[in-house]
């Protein structure tokens, strides 16, 4: 990916964006131009895995429905929870295969007032990172972001695939 030297990351204009905007992950399952960074990992004919746009550690990745659902617990009867989480786990496993990490972290984030379609990130935390900058911490983008290029997301992209592929 990139330099893992982080820069500043616009948090007030990202916040209007995604409390006033259409739904970013319902943009990217309709074929959005717009997000050529979100490199497609992993597509079924229920989810997708693309690289995040707004990575704060190498090789970030988010993970959804493509249905514009917005609760795991109430939103997914039990068989397609345990069907993302199958597909969560499997890109894991290829992002790990790729990126050095340490640890891998998995959660999801999002509210009602922003960001409201499901999706798990997948972030690789790198080893050696110093334990104040772990945890919350490292997925903070109030803490810097990685820059990256479209052709840096499309190599990251290609491994990932090609791991993906192995697992």
């Amino acid at each position: 990916m990139g330099s893992d030297r982080k820069v500043p990351f616009d948090l007030t204009t990202y916040v209007a964006r995604v409390r006033n905007g259409p739904c970013f992950i319902c943009a990217i399952v309709a074929g959005d131009p717009a997000h050529d960074l979100e490199e497609i990992l992993y597509e079924d004919e229920r989810h997708l895995a693309f690289l995040a746009r707004y990575p704060t550690m190498p090789g970030y990745v988010l993970v959804c429905p493509k249905a514009h659902v917005e609760h795991a617990v109430r939103d997914l009867d039990e068989d397609d929870y345990l069907e993302l989480m199958r597909v969560v786990r499997r890109v894991a496993l290829a992002v790990e295969a790729v990126v050095p990490s340490e640890r891998t972290y998995l959660l999801t984030l999002g509210s009602q007032q922003g960001n409201t379609h499901l999706h798990w990130h997948i972030a690789p935390l790198p080893p050696g990172t110093p334990y104040e900058e772990q945890q919350f911490h490292a997925l903070m983008s109030e803490n810097g972001v990685i820059p990256w290029s479209l052709g840096q997301a499309r190599d990251l992209a290609t491994r990932i695939r090609k791991a993906l592929a192995g697992v």
